[in-house]
């Protein structure tokens, strides 16, 4: 038997004492001395106290026992056997549920507390998976942005190196080239810590057809082909598009420079974008293949689907996206 319910035990004990002893004091009062009449109040007070502090299973069945004896009582001895039962029942039974309502309405306020608390703690932690998701979407418009951007960088060093006219002009372009490559593949280590969870989903500020001009006066030689509805998709699924061709101009850019890339973009109950290009051997990938996994992710979120790989000699990357998945 554990210690906790050793003390409920004792504590039903003393309720029983002090329950008998209010139903003993109410016996022959016609002439009550003085001490009895002290007694009244005090033990009042310590069915309250015990009440208000000592918990006791069943107790109501403690009181109804001695109330019990107090009808046999009343049965053998009308008088003497009311006055016991008023005795107990208002210097006991009343002071003991006022005493067990304030210990259960202070065991409320406690539980509200503790409520209280355990909600602002989960407010903080929400708050903090929030800046870790805040931090998670810059980290990704990191890698959408800048890593594009050092990309076209690098090629734009390349094309400057092969058409440089002396060779302290081709060191500093090769250089420059080296360095782009450099910061690209440290950008995406930093964003392959960084980035977790989903990605952002605003609308791009370019569309497609100026992404592709843009790359193409860096140097790449790509072109685009678009078929079908010209109708503007809706955001989400526009900035999927945007983001499946950005990504394969760059793992193009970066892995087979010079080589011609071939835009294809066809809208008719779906999107299906299809970007290939040429290459010598199967590419090493991007690093930790964040690039693709993310772009996986963004095209899975709306209900399509990405493959890539090489056949024939060309590496295509095709995604095929709903229409309804953008709206």
């Amino acid at each position: 038997m554990t210690l906790g319910k050793v003390r409920i035990m004792l504590n039903g004990v003393v309720l029983a004492v002090l329950a008998v002893a209010g139903l003993v004091n109410g016996l022959a009062t016609d002439a009550l001395p003085v001490w009895r009449q002290l007694l009244y109040p005090v033990l009042a007070v310590l069915v309250y106290l015990h009440g208000r502090h000592r918990p006791v299973r069943r107790g109501g069945l403690v009181v109804g026992a001695v109330a019990a004896v107090g009808l046999v009582i009343a049965v053998v001895r009308v008088w003497e056997g009311v006055g016991a039962l008023a005795s107990l029942g208002l210097f006991v039974v009343l002071p003991w549920l006022a005493g067990r309502f304030r210990r259960q309405q202070a065991e409320l306020i406690e539980v509200g507390r503790e409520r209280i608390v355990q909600l602002e703690r989960a407010q903080e932690l929400v708050a903090d998976r929030a800046r870790l998701r805040e931090r998670a979407r810059i980290a990704a418009d990191m890698h959408d942005s800048l890593g594009h951007e050092l990309t076209l960088i690098a090629l734009r060093a390349g094309a400057l190196e092969l058409t440089a006219d002396t060779e302290p002009t081709r060191r500093a372009a090769a250089g420059l080239r080296e360095s782009a490559v450099t910061a690209t593949d440290r950008l995406r280590r930093t964003v392959g810590v960084l980035r977790e969870g989903a990605t952002p989903f605003e609308p791009p500020d370019e569309t497609v057809e100026a992404l592709v001009d843009r790359a193409a006066e860096a140097g790449l030689p790509v072109v685009l082909a678009r078929t079908g509805d010209t109708t503007p998709l809706p955001p989400l699924l526009d900035r999927a598009v945007h983001r499946v061709v950005q990504e394969a101009l760059t793992n193009a850019a970066r892995h087979a420079p010079g080589a011609p890339v071939t835009v294809e973009l066809a809208t008719t109950d779906e999107v299906l974008v299809t970007v290939a290009n040429p290459v010598d051997r199967t590419p090493d990938g991007d690093g930790d293949g964040s690039g693709l996994a993310g772009l996986a992710e963004r095209v899975r979120l709306v209900g399509g689907t990405l493959r890539s790989g090489v056949a024939d000699g060309w590496f295509t990357v095709t995604a095929r996206l709903p229409r309804e998945g953008g709206a």
